[in-house]
């Protein structure tokens, strides 16, 4: 019935008015070639002051969100997204899914700090670090989003934030410029961030840092069967051996090192490649040779955490002196690092390409 009464509507339309008319009645109906909705195009910045957030939208879809919730000692960017849907980054602590790892509640997302600065620990500070422990944390204070840019094909964020010691005192005053791009089958972050001392500061060797993502429960390598960790101020952590059917991440670096062997080398890119619902990803870091301690050393774990850390020497060769970089009062440092996701299996012909171009820019 239905069927008839719509032909015979229409019909009715048509004699009494022209067939543009007819269209206009009945906007279920829609004219050969013409699309059913506009599709949004471009880089897109969100902002959500009152959610402490900002959503970085590409063609219409969520990328990332740069995010400063108070249960964070530091800002971070989450969740990652790949171009064809697939969350690349692990849900807890700020949105848990079933089945992943609880262990170290300050993996959020992406992040940018350091486990030793004069003595105080900003990688390691959560809410779950007890009340006596406290004063030897640090706290990266997020402050003023300073500017924000939509674009066709990339946008950006700049951001200030403090560095705060435990007794209170502030170390650094941190600006970090985060430009989003985009192209086919890919997505990226450039990240530039700037320190000025505001004390003379150390970063003292150590293997919690520099730029940290904690990865999906199906980038975590297959051959992960947990322990117990312990970071530099003796704290241990345990990450429990878990049914590793779902894992099947794969590190690779530069100079052609694999798997579990990662961890402690060196390189100028490495790159986690895994699969999941049939769908092929890889997450890559980008040294850039202009950073302090280039090439960069690779804290890169099976139990998904994946890090670039250039100031750490001697704890991953103990043949090496200690490397302890040093700013005095007044003084700034600048680190520079490409994060690009994949939707598949990426080569080590791509890296090396993404490697020459981020080497090129300044």
């Amino acid at each position: 019935m239905r069927k008839f009464w719509v032909a015979g509507a229409l019909g009715c339309a048509l004699a009494a008015t022209n067939v543009g008319a007819a269209y206009a009645a009945f906007p279920i109906l829609k004219k050969k070639g013409e699309p059913t909705e506009k599709k949004e195009v471009g880089v897109r910045i969100v902002k959500h002051d009152d959610q402490r957030r900002i959503d970085v939208m590409m063609d219409g879809q969520l990328f990332t969100s740069y995010r400063w919730p108070t249960t964070l000692m530091k800002p971070v960017l989450f969740p990652l997204v790949s171009d064809d849907g697939t969350t690349v980054t692990r849900g807890f602590p700020l949105e848990p899914r079933d089945g992943e790892r609880v262990d170290h509640p300050h993996h959020a997302g992406m992040w940018f700090n350091y486990g030793n600065v004069n003595g105080f620990d900003f990688w390691n500070n959560s809410n779950a670090i007890p009340e006596t422990q406290r004063p030897k944390m640090g706290t990266i204070r997020p402050g003023r989003v300073t500017r924000t840019k939509n674009g066709p094909t990339s946008g950006e964020i700049v951001a200030d934030s403090e560095w705060i010691a435990g007794d209170g005192g502030k170390l650094f005053d941190q600006t970090a410029t985060y430009v989003f791009w985009e192209k086919k089958g890919e997505r990226g972050i450039d990240l530039t961030v700037t320190l000025r001392a505001t004390e003379d500061v150390t970063f003292n060797d150590d293997k919690e840092g520099l730029l940290g993502i904690r990865v999906a429960r199906w980038l975590e390598s297959p051959e992960e069967k947990g322990g117990m960790f312990t970071d530099a101020s003796g704290r241990p952590t345990q990450v429990a051996a878990v049914d590793n059917s779902l894992a099947t991440g794969v590190y690779q670096t530069s100079d052609g090192v694999k798997g579990p062997a990662v961890w402690g080398t060196r390189g100028r890119w490495c790159l986690l490649t895994g699969h999941t619902d049939g769908k092929t990803e890889t997450i890559a870091i980008v040294d850039h040779p202009g950073n302090p301690g280039y090439p960069t050393y690779w804290h890169a774990r099976g139990y998904g955490l994946f890090a670039a850390n250039p100031l750490g020497v001697s704890i991953f060769d103990t043949k090496q002196p200690a490397f302890k970089f040093s700013l005095a009062r007044g003084k700034s440092a600048t680190f520079r690092y490409r994060v690009v996701i994949f939707s598949h299996g990426a080569s080590a012909g791509e890296l090396n390409d993404e490697a020459d171009a981020f080497a090129a820019t300044k």
